[in-house]
C-alpha cells in the first residue's frame, strides 16, 4: 500500500487489519501506552478545505507516534500562486513523509500521487472520503463486532462519503442500502463498478424506509456540503429523508446511528436522534485519530 487515495486502495483483508490495530492502538492508549513508531517522521497537510476532525486527528496522530505535522494553507504556499501540483509535489516529497490532502477536485490527489515519492493520503475530496468511513467502519466493529456482516443503511445525498460506503461494501461484502433523492445519486463509475464486484449486495432506492427497515446502521451527512448555499430547491428535494426516531423505529433495536460531522439539527438528523442513545457519532468522531494513527503507521514506517 502507497497511497490511500481510495478505500479500493485496500484489499478487505487490509481494512480489517487497519481496523483491528486502530481499536488496539485506542486500547494502548487509554491504559497510558504510547507507541513511538513515526519518530522523527513528518507529514504535510495541505487544506484546501477548512476542517476541524481531519486538521485535529491528523495533526494529534503524528504527535502521538512520535512525529511531526506541518500544517499547509494554499495561500500559504506557492500552490496558491500558482504553481504547478507536479513541481510542489515532487519538492514537499524529498523533505516529508507522508502527504495529506484534503481538496475539492479529486484529480488533485491523483496528481500528487503521480508525481510523488511518498504516500498521499486522502484527508477528503469531492468524490471520496475513505478516512471517515475507515473511522465508521471501525465504529461499528467496537459496536456491532463484525464489518462484513451488517446492513447499512445511508440517507440522503449521494456524495463523497456514498461514494466511499460503496467502495467498503465492495471491498467487505456487507449489505449496503442507498436511500437518495433522485438527481442526487452516487457517482455512476464506482456504483457499477462495486455492483459488478458484489451483485446483490448493493440497493439504490428513493423510500428512506426500504434502506433503514431491519438495518443494523443509519448513517447521513449534511444535504449542504462545503461550499454549496442552502438552496430552498436542494432543501426541498430532501424532505422526508431526515433520520428521526420513527425511521431509526424501522432499524434494529440495536441498530446505530452514523454522521460523520458537522450536522445540521433538525435536518438530516432530528436532535432526538443524535442525542439518542443509539447515536455513535462522538465515538465516531475520535475514532478518526485512531484509525488514522494505524493507517499513517503503516504508510510512513
Amino acid at each position: 500500500m502507497k497511497h490511500l487515495l481510495s478505500l479500493y486502495d485496500l484489499s478487505g483483508t487490509q481494512i480489517e487489519r487497519l481496523i483491528n490495530t486502530a481499536i488496539k492502538g485506542k486500547a494502548e492508549l487509554c491504559a497510558g501506552k504510547r507507541s513511538r513508531a513515526l519518530a522523527d517522521k513528518s507529514l504535510a497537510m495541505i487544506f484546501e478545505k477548512p476542517s476541524t476532525r481531519t486538521r485535529v486527528s491528523f495533526e494529534v496522530a503524528m504527535t502521538q507516534l512520535g512525529g511531526h505535522a506541518l500544517f499547509l494553507a494554499p495561500e500559504h504556499t506557492q500552490l496558491g500562486r500558482g504553481e504547478p501540483i507536479k513541481d510542489t509535489a515532487r519538492v514537499l516529497s524529498r523533505m516529508v513523509d507522508g502527504i495529506m490532502i484534503r481538496t475539492f477536485e479529486h484529480s488533485v490527489l491523483e496528481q500528487f500521487a503521480q508525481y510523488s515519492s511518498v504516500p498521499i493520503i486522502n484527508g477528503l475530496s469531492d468524490l471520496l472520503h475513505p478516512c471517515q468511513v475507515l473511522a465508521d467502519l471501525m465504529t461499528i466493529k467496537q459496536r456491532l463486532r463484525s464489518i462484513r456482516k451488517p446492513v447499512v443503511a445511508w440517507i440522503g445525498d449521494g456524495n463523497n462519503m456514498t461514494n466511499s460506503w460503496i467502495n467498503a461494501a465492495a471491498r467487505l461484502g456487507f449489505e449496503l442500502r442507498m436511500a437518495v433523492p433522485r438527481g442526487f445519486d452516487p457517482d455512476r463509475a464506482i456504483l457499477e463498478r462495486a455492483q459488478a464486484d458484489r451483485p446483490g449486495k448493493l440497493l439504490l432506492t428513493r423510500d428512506p424506509h426500504e434502506a433503514a427497515r431491519d438495518a443494523d446502521v443509519v448513517a447521513t451527512d449534511t444535504w449542504v456540503s462545503m461550499g454549496m448555499k442552502k438552496d430552498p430547491k436542494r432543501i426541498k428535494a430532501f424532505k422526508g429523508f431526515m433520520v428521526d426516531e420513527a425511521l431509526m423505529a424501522l432499524a434494529k433495536p440495536q441498530a446505530i446511528f452514523l454522521h460523520c460531522l458537522p450536522a445540521y439539527r433538525e435536518m438530516e438528523v432530528s436532535e432526538a436522534v443524535i442525542e439518542g442513545p443509539q447515536s455513535a457519532v462522538f465515538d465516531e468522531a475520535e475514532n478518526r485519530l485512531h484509525v488514522q494513527k494505524a493507517l499513517l503507521a503503516d504508510l510512513l514506517k
